[in-house]
């Protein structure tokens, strides 16, 4: 294999690699063999029609589209290795020469690690965070935790009020025509929720179970059915049954049931020192963000294009393997969202141009500070990943390549950069606001 660099702006460059004619030829006699199953020339029994018969019948170059696959395939990777560069893009890929007897030769045009010049990272200004946590919030959790051991029962001495979840049966109809989707049964409506349109749940408030109740109501302008945007319909709906939430009282009972703890008094305790922990760590992702995003502001860089563009579809990837796990395949979301993959990878740019900015920047403090990462750190974190999958940490190493152990040596060193950032951060209060200090009784200057 021979490799040939060459640099062009925006920090993108071109390989130019050359193989060997024999690798041309036993690539294109694999793709005969592949293909040759499928071809059918009278007089020859199906997979036995000599290449040289295939190749006079349907041309020279049948097989060339395959063999320069598998050619590319099998040889890029290495042609990254030996080429040294630091490739942190997709591979724009032309066939510069094919032909049987002559070196294959193909060209890739990517992008390389931009170099950064670094502005100030150490002594930073971030915003102090109030992370003391108030009784109003500790209530707030508490009721939070009530309303998720609620019982829900039947109600059979009152009407429905707004809150209650009821039992219907519903049609509607615009000028006495059904319309498609317009009919439910045995749906379950909680009122004040706003799952139905305009004024529907609140009609149904003040009813009780055995109530047939005409809803009149107006589809909004617009509307997702483009037919009924605007229009008023009459909706026939029967109630059946009414359903409400009863709460449990905020007593030692109940801290003994939702937790390790004997009285309400010490599971408050706990549930402070829980969001106290939560608003820390919230806090210290906030003010990390807040100086990583300052470092960059006084940084320079040039992101090519084709890494922007290789971030947006990694991170459209991971959108459509998340969604997969509900059950939805991403053809389904689209569908349902009425966007492209185009029209995600615009909304996710601005992520994905942070996201790149973030790491570059980390990875030059950790260079410049010559941060690295020992044996035994590595070994360690490979021991939480191996226990996060339910394997062995041994056997997880085995199985890791090279480049898996390279990326992790360098997540730590960025998480020992930000380390080192926030170890040198200085805290200011935020400003406060007109509307805080006249609360305070604090005089203000226009």
């Amino acid at each position: 294999m021979n490799v040939q660099v060459e640099k062009l702006e925006k920090n993108m460059v071109k390989l130019t690699v050359e193989l060997p004619e024999e690798e041309l030829e036993k690539a294109i006699q694999a793709a005969y063999m592949k293909e040759k199953n499928k071809i059918s020339i009278p007089g020859f029994r199906k997979g036995k029609v000599p290449r040289k018969m295939i190749e006079k019948m349907y041309g020279v170059g049948i097989f060339y589209e395959d063999a320069a696959n598998m050619l590319i395939q099998d040889n890029y990777a290495q042609a990254l290795d030996e080429c040294g560069e630091d490739i942190v893009s997709r591979p724009v890929i032309d066939i510069e020469q094919i032909e049987a007897g002559k070196p294959f030769v193909f060209t890739a045009e990517a992008a390389v690690r931009p170099d950064v010049k670094l502005g100030k990272y150490k002594g930073v200004q971030v915003t102090k965070i109030d992370t003391s946590v108030s009784d109003a919030e500790i209530d707030a959790a508490l009721e939070t935790e009530r309303q998720k051991n609620a019982r829900t029962v039947t109600v059979t001495d009152r009407a429905a009020a707004m809150g209650d979840t009821v039992v219907i049966d519903f049609e509607g109809s615009i000028d006495g025509v059904p319309f498609e989707g317009g009919k439910g049964e045995n749906h379950s409506l909680e009122l004040g929720s706003h799952s139905f349109i305009d004024t529907f749940e609140d009609q149904l408030a003040g009813h009780n179970p055995g109530d047939e109740v005409e809803v009149n109501v107006t589809f909004p302008e617009p509307y997702q059915a483009k037919e009924l945007a605007g229009k008023p319909a009459l909706f026939k709906v029967k109630l059946h049954e009414i359903r409400t939430k009863e709460l449990p009282e905020l007593d030692d009972e109940f801290a003994q049931d939702v937790s390790e703890f004997e009285t309400l008094a010490e599971y408050r305790e706990d549930v402070k020192k829980r969001l106290l922990t939560d608003k820390e760590n919230e806090a210290k992702r906030t003010k990390e963000d807040e100086a990583i995003k300052k470092i960059i502001e006084k940084s320079e860089m040039e992101i090519p294009e084709a890494m922007l563009e290789t971030q947006c579809e990694n991170m459209v990837n991971e959108f459509a393997q998340r969604i997969s796990q509900s059950g939805l395949t991403m053809e389904q979301y689209l569908q349902f969202s009425g966007l492209t993959i185009e029209k995600l990878k615009e909304q996710v740019r601005p992520e994905a141009k942070q996201r790149i900015e973030s790491s570059l920047v980390l990875e030059k403090i950790a260079k410049e500070e010559q941060i690295e990462s020992t044996e035994e750190e590595i070994d360690a974190e490979i021991a939480k990943m191996a226990a996060a999958y339910g394997m062995e940490a041994d056997k997880l190493k085995e199985y890791m390549g090279e480049k898996e152990k390279e990326s992790i040596q360098r997540d730590l060193a960025i998480n020992k950069a930000v380390d080192l950032i926030m170890e040198n951060v200085k805290e200011r209060a935020k400003p406060k606001t007109k509307k805080e200090k006249e609360a305070e009784g604090e005089t203000t200057e226009e």
